[in-house]
């Protein structure tokens, strides 16, 4: 298409950006692009952060709900949402680095508890710390009188009607968590 030419390119759902000053597009939002899109570029800001401090978001994820009380591993990674094979790799990872342990559950011989060392508390906090910024900075590119909205209303979605998957006979690759929130 020519530069002098007055059409415009329609782009589909689900394939790439839109104006935010185009009044058909903020009738019909590609929620799917906006969504995915915001998504990966705060997990990869957040990764790039992390990585300041040499962990993961996942074992951010993991030290921060592991320190929350006797977790099994198997009950870590449901609070995390993270699979088992996983939760097993980041685990292993945290234990490698001093940054957690595995202890024998005093109810279950077979279970292990995930315990988060002293090392592993304080990364968490600096963790913490990082993660906040960014989450604060991004939230700061919302005008203030809106944000409080905005985030009540992802919650409102996240609690509610995008909360639980939809079983397909197509697997979907998805993300992991990055934030502190598992």
């Amino acid at each position: 298409m020519s530069a002098d030419t007055t059409e415009t390119a329609q782009t589909p759902p689900g394939c790439g950006p839109a104006d935010s000053d185009d009044p058909a597009r903020l009738r019909a939002p590609d929620l799917s692009y906006l969504f995915s899109h915001a998504g990966h570029v705060l997990a990869t800001e957040l990764t790039a952060r992390l990585a300041e401090i040499d962990v993961t978001p996942r074992g951010h994820c993991v030290l921060v709900h592991a320190q929350q009380g006797e977790f099994t591993q198997i009950q870590l990674a449901e609070h995390t949402d993270l699979d088992k094979t996983t939760m097993v790799l980041t685990v292993d990872a945290l234990e490698k680095k001093g940054l957690a342990e595995r202890r024998p559950s005093p109810t279950d011989r077979r279970a292990r508890i995930i315990t988060v060392t002293d090392a592993g508390l304080a990364r968490a906090a600096q963790g913490r710390e990082l993660v906040d910024a960014v989450h604060a900075d991004v939230l700061n590119a919302i005008p203030e009188d809106e944000r409080e909205a905005f985030v009540r209303n992802l919650y409102r979605l996240v609690n509610g009607r995008l909360s639980t998957p939809v079983e397909s006979g197509r697997p979907v690759r998805r993300g992991g968590h990055t934030g502190s929130q598992g």
